[in-house]
């Protein structure tokens, strides 16, 4: 029988290997990994430098014992095995100097344990057990019946240039600092995303490297992919070359989601149209989907398809309708002609500041920081308001059809309306 630990260790990963530098320990081993049900064939003589050596070239087990014993300094040399170690593996190093600064100094590393020698084997067994249940045992910030309340949101912009990203960077900072919560924003813009760049950050290449190598996606190679805007956001993004097609089917989105559900309070996706399209099971467990437009017969039209599109393919979600950069009697279609069309009301109005805008972007701030008392961040706060009331499960009423006073209008009466006045 299998036992209950091994439904949490990762599938796609050797469950253990063992590097030690002398036959005893070796002998000491055995029993204990017997027992665990793992194969004698990955333990191993040759201590760290054969630990080194090994996972350059192969992939990084779930549970990693190696022996220190011929280290010279095994501070500096755990430091090449990190180099070479996946992230999310666990390290169990043995060895034989017993100095307090040498243990703090491996535990700072992201050691799980060191053990001093001579060793037995009921120390050995103790010390995988205690690394087998790092897997299953429930992080700090989940509750006490293994269920953690975690909000996700998707933005998405009915058409290019409306300000989805905008308000996505936006949304982000507030549920970080008005709402302290811990937020990951997610720009799926690959190759023109500006979630980094909207607040002066570089995005490296963890997005990338993400999309390459899914099965490297656990909470420690968030934390190094990550670039931190503050105490409580962390971005995920890209910049890949415009020679670059993506090529992937989806996988790594899967898995950054599920990670962000256990590592953050908040989920910000920053959804371009393309892989709304391309990758529909993007907001399979979304809460909201924020759908921003401009009050133009274009965005009209395409606020109807992507109303009936998150009908069918997330039901589950709350629609919050927002129309951005709005100027009073400057729009294409007015806000009940808009409403009357797509038969839907629109929840929020974020009024047009071009001079918030240019000062936030030469401040590299977030709209919502560089402007605290402009009627845009107002707006952008009511908006943080409803998602989190939507979060708590409170009824909003967002995206829910509205009659209009005006009748329910459609698109070809607006062009006709429109051809015929007078140039």
């Amino acid at each position: 029988m299998n036992a209950p630990w091994k439904a949490g260790l990762p599938s796609n990963r050797d469950p253990f290997m063992a590097f030690v530098c002398d036959e005893a320990t070796l002998d000491q081993l055995h029993p204990a990994v017997v027992e665990l049900g793992w194969s004698l064939e990955k333990c191993q003589l040759g201590g760290l430098r054969n630990a080194v050596q090994t996972l350059s070239v192969t992939a990084s087990p779930a549970i990693l014992l190696v022996d220190l014993s011929e280290s010279h300094d095994p501070l500096e040399d755990i430091n090449a095995l990190a180099e070479v170690c996946e992230p999310g593996t666990v390290v169990i190093a043995i060895g034989q100097v017993n100095d307090v600064r040498l243990y703090r100094g491996l535990i700072d590393s992201g050691i799980h344990d060191y053990l001093l020698k001579p060793l037995s084997a009921g120390q050995l067994h103790e010390a995988l057990t205690h690394a087998q249940m790092t897997f299953i045992t429930p992080k700090p910030h989940e509750a006490a019946d293994g269920v953690k309340q975690h909000v996700s949101t998707a933005v998405v912009g009915t058409r290019g240039g409306v300000g989805a990203s905008t308000v996505a960077t936006s949304l982000a900072w507030l549920f970080s600092t008005d709402h302290a919560l811990a937020t990951a924003l997610l720009d799926l813009d690959i190759h023109f995303g500006t979630g980094a760049l909207t607040l002066d950050l570089e995005p490296g290449r963890g997005l990338t490297d993400a999309i390459d190598n899914p099965a490297r996606i656990d909470g420690l190679f968030l934390e190094r992919a990550m670039v931190r805007a503050n105490d409580n956001l962390a971005i995920l993004s890209a910049e890949a070359s415009i020679s670059t097609p993506l090529m992937t089917d989806g996988t790594a989105f899967m898995r950054l989601e599920e990670e962000f559900r256990q590592s953050f309070d908040m989920t910000m996706i920053d959804l371009p149209r393309n892989m709304l399209i391309n990758f529909p099971l993007l907001l399979n467990t979304v809460n909201a989907v924020v759908v921003v437009t401009e009050l133009t017969l274009a965005a009209a039209r395409d606020t109807i398809r992507l109303l009936a599109w998150l009908k069918a393919n997330a039901a589950q979600a709350q629609i919050v309708i927002v129309a951005n950069r709005v100027q009073p009697g400057l729009q294409e279609i007015s806000k009940a002609d808009f409403e009357a069309s797509i038969e839907a009301r629109i929840d929020h109005v974020i009024p047009a500041d071009p001079k918030a805008a240019i000062q936030a972007a030469q401040l590299g701030q977030a709209l919502v920081n560089a402007n605290p008392a402009s009627k845009a961040t107002a707006a952008l706060r009511g908006l943080a308001q409803e998602i989190r009331a939507i979060a708590g499960g409170e009824p909003a009423g967002a995206g829910e059809a509205k009659p209009s006073l005006l009748g329910k209008l459609d698109l070809k009466a607006l062009i006709g309306r429109k051809q015929k006045m007078p140039a």
